[in-house]
């Protein structure tokens, strides 16, 4: 038991804008102090209560080299302090994680996770290199680069979704099954004017680069890709003899997303609703064989099951983060865990990966789910960057379905 708890609604999602879309020229902290700001001021006891930070952050920003300290003096917490996070796709597990540490040791008492990226418009880094043939030094698309090669698996992404394809046997006719059953579920989301979402997401304010004019806010998600089994099995797989298509991976995107993590206490405090208790169980995470990263999702997952004293019989709603369609295959094959089961409401592979945001939303929705079926144990899982991943369970108790 980590002793950590999330006070019910204390916590924001911006909705995922598309690539090069209407966040594409926002800094990710900035906006997300933007958002923060809002948030916080419709709180005010928490404000006060804020003793620690973390900001999770994978693309750099212009001044993201101050990161955290940064983000809390444009909050109005200009004297809380805090680390700032890398972790790839694992981002939002490993702050919560770091949070919820922070909160069982007695060295905070009141914890804001906030994560925000920009895929959009990724820095062009210049490594000089004197040594060099004529001194010439490296550059890498932070981003691009990245997603095309892994520098000790020596693969791409797409290949290690390949390589998972080929050892459990998934065609591409399943991969679209499953494509097409998480758009379904996301529509889910959108039923009733948004009913599911407008319970957790907010607007992201829309300007300049300079934040100077207002140009109105982004108030849904922005570049959702319609899906019908007629036109995912029109697509070609992205590689020749391969499994998935670009209709059956994720898509880069920009947002943000925060969360208050705290003591029971304190969560009774700052709950929107006392009756309902969120309580963090445990955390575990995983390294599998270079290349194969759709598959660490399991091992991570079963790791936090066990720090919390659970199985995967006992869980009754499970989040993942897929950019793959291979992820969700997997786990369900490995774990016994119904396909139908997962990822209810929508998921990174319909709603896009802003990377550090991304598992923080789905946690979001993971909490909000288990609230509408009355109560419950939760699971989210998924991989990152190098081959890993990073899971964590909760339990929600109190809630009224």
């Amino acid at each position: 038991m980590s002793n950590a708890f999330i006070p019910y609604g204390a916590y924001w999602s911006t909705p995922f804008a598309k690539w090069q879309g209407a966040l594409a020229n926002l800094n990710s902290i900035r906006l997300a102090a933007e958002v923060g700001r809002r948030f916080l001021d419709a709180r005010p006891m928490a404000r006060e209560r804020i003793d620690l930070g973390i900001l999770g952050i994978t693309n750099p920003q212009p001044g993201s080299f101050y990161g955290l300290p940064w983000l809390t003096g444009m909050l109005g917490l200009a004297s809380v302090p805090g680390p700032t996070v890398q972790q790839a796709c694992a981002t939002s597990a490993r702050a919560l994680q770091m949070a919820a540490a922070e909160i069982a040791l007695g060295s905070a008492a009141c914890a804001l996770v906030v994560c925000a990226d920009r895929m959009s418009n990724g820095p062009i880094v210049y490594y000089p290199d004197a040594t060099a043939p004529g001194g010439r030094g490296i550059t890498e698309a932070w981003t691009l680069d990245n997603f095309a090669h892994d520098p000790f698996a020596r693969n791409a992404m797409i290949d290690t979704a390949e390589n998972a394809s080929a050892r459990l046997g998934i065609s591409s006719a399943e991969l679209d099954a499953v494509t097409l059953a998480r758009y379904a579920q996301y529509q889910a989301a959108l039923a009733d004017e948004r009913a599911f979402q407008r319970r957790y997401m907010v607007e992201a304010p829309l300007s300049d680069s300079g934040f100077r004019k207002s140009s109105g806010a982004l108030a849904a998600d922005e570049g959702i890709f319609p899906t019908t089994a007629e036109g995912l099995a029109k697509l070609k797989p992205v590689k020749p003899g391969g499994t998935h298509s670009f209709g059956t991976q994720t898509h880069p995107a920009d947002g943000n997303a925060g969360m208050i993590v705290t003591t029971r206490e304190q969560a009774r405090a700052l709950s929107a609703d006392t009756a309902i208790e969120i309580e963090l169980l445990g955390f575990g995470q995983a390294r599998v064989e270079k290349g194969y990263m759709p598959l660490a999702p399991v091992p991570a997952a079963q790791a936090a099951l066990q720090q919390a004293g659970l199985s995967i019989g006992q869980v009754d709603a499970v989040k993942t983060h897929n950019p793959f369609a291979a992820n969700d295959i997997a786990f369900a094959r490995q774990t016994g865990f119904a396909l139908a089961r997962m990822n209810n409401y929508g998921c990174s592979l319909i709603w896009g990966h802003p990377q550090g945001p991304t598992g923080l939303r789905s946690t979001i929705e993971l909490i909000e789910e288990l609230v509408l079926r009355g109560g419950g144990v939760g699971l989210f899982t998924g991989c990152a960057a190098g081959d890993s991943g990073m899971a964590l369970v909760l339990r929600v108790s109190g809630a009224r379905g």
